[in-house]
């Protein structure tokens, strides 16, 4: 508007200011830089600890305004306020659930893979990255014993590994033999990971829980029966590659035998142990996978990449195309060709290309560093299960057959164990927390981590004394 005549001008809002390089956007991506690397090479990250929320609210305030607050506040209440109520999933003593371990090279790489902005959905668009990706599926199909041609595809997780392949499974059934007078069925063990019974859900389909007895592993003879009553119903069978519990194996091998007699699709759950078969001290427990039409591994776990990352490998690739392709009048450039598209093989569409941190870690450092640490967590399992059953007051559950460790301090009840693993995380010692197996409760050692000692895990024992 014109006052005295002049003219008054209200500086433009910069629309790019946030994507445009400047000292301001310079700046801000040396602060994180900085505080990756330190990050990355620290030797000394503490467990850490969740807080209630009143408590977060307090220290952090409010973070989100119209204006900002900069990013040099913000990187430090991530660091300072946010970063220490989350507990470290890669440090020694975390020995909890599944752990994660990455090694330098994978996280160092997953700040590769977000500043090179690649999109792993499809070849046209990320070819180079795929054809990385497929490299790593081909070296893990090889190992499992799955044909040349096997593929497939980095999801986010377990939970999504095991529900497209078994969406492809009876895809693959409705193709061969139509849709089954009642309800499509799945057959597992009742000792199968939850995600399973997740999938059903979704699916709506419905589960057969065989029990797998004393040993918790499932048998092709636990499985005949439940073929023989649901017949055609049944889609798929899943076998498990160590469980999440215990680390149990199924006895994939005579699973996989009832192929000869019934039409159904084996998908085996090797999320956590799958990886074992990188070690001779594990392999021959897995003895079947070989006949597997489809398997999940995560290598956010037991194959040392940051979250998250799961491989999901069909024998037939061809099998998830069809379940998974999308179709749209703006997708006919991807889908009419042959092209290697990984948006093809899952229940996704738009996608990260999550296995790039992975391969860049294999490829650094070779496949026999790899069979190192596996092999050193399964031994280092075995030597502090010796020293449990050594121990006065202490119950070895059941030996281990891979790296997890179940154990019970004897005369403990549910609320001790939960005492003694509050008391752990608070005092900076271990995040050990209290599980239970038919009724009774106990507490268990995922040992993943190669940081992790024999020192560390028996120091954590004495606290029970």
């Amino acid at each position: 508007m014109s006052v005295g005549g002049s003219m008054t001008k209200t500086p433009a809002p910069s629309a790019d200011r946030m994507h445009a390089v400047t000292p301001e956007t310079r700046e801000l991506v040396d602060l994180v830089l900085d505080y990756s690397r330190r990050r990355i090479l620290s030797e000394d990250t503490p467990l850490d600890k969740p807080l209630p929320e009143f408590e977060l609210r307090r220290l952090a305030g409010q973070t989100v305004s119209e204006t900002g607050i900069g990013a040099e506040r913000a990187l430090a209440l991530f660091e300072h306020v946010l970063a220490p109520a989350c507990i470290t999933t890669d440090h020694p003593r975390y020995l909890s659930f599944i752990p994660t371990a990455p090694t330098k090279a994978a996280t160092a790489f997953d700040l590769v893979v977000s500043a090179s902005a690649v999109y792993g959905g499809s070849w046209l668009e990320g070819s180079g990255a795929v054809y990385a990706e497929n490299q790593v599926l081909a070296w893990l199909a090889a190992e499992f014993g799955l044909p040349a041609t096997a593929g497939g595809v980095f999801v986010q997780g377990g939970t999504l590994g095991n529900l497209s392949a078994l969406v492809a499974a009876r895809e693959a059934a409705r193709t061969e033999r139509g849709n089954p007078s009642g309800r499509w069925v799945i057959v597992c063990s009742a000792e199968a990971h939850s995600s399973i019974s997740s999938a059903a859900r979704v699916m709506d389909v419905d589960v057969v829980a065989v029990s797998p007895g004393e040993s918790g592993v499932l048998t092709g003879d636990a499985v005949r029966p439940a073929l023989e009553e649901y017949g055609d119903a049944v889609f798929a069978v899943v076998a498990t590659g160590g469980s999440t519990n215990f680390g149990i194996v199924d006895d994939i091998a005579s699973v996989a035998a009832l192929k000869s007699e019934f039409s159904f699709w084996l998908h085996v759950d090797g999320a956590y142990g799958l990886a074992g078969m990188l070690s001779p001290l594990a392999r021959h427990r897995f003895a079947g996978v070989e006949h597997a039409d489809s398997v999940i591994v995560d290598p956010h776990k037991w194959l040392f990449a940051p979250f998250d990352a799961c491989a999901l490998i069909y024998r037939d690739p061809e099998a998830g195309r069809r379940a998974h392709t999308q179709h749209a009048e703006y997708l006919d450039t991807l889908t009419e060709n042959t092209e290697w598209s990984p948006s093809d093989y899952a229940a996704h569409l738009t996608r990260r290309a999550r296995g790039l941190p992975f391969w860049f870690s294999l490829a650094s450092h070779g496949a026999a560093a790899y069979r190192d640490a596996v092999t050193a967590s399964i031994r280092l399992a075995e030597q502090i299960a010796d020293e449990i059953e050594r121990r006065d007051g202490f119950r070895l559950v059941r030996r281990p057959q891979l790296s997890v460790v179940v154990f019970e301090r004897e005369g403990w009840t549910k609320e001790d164990y939960a005492v003694w693993s509050a008391r752990l995380l608070d005092e900076q010692r271990a995040f050990v927390t209290p599980s239970s197996h038919a009724g009774r409760p106990n507490t268990r050692f995922a040992v993943l981590n190669p940081l992790t000692t024999f020192d560390d895990l028996v120091g954590i024992l004495d606290t029970m004394e």
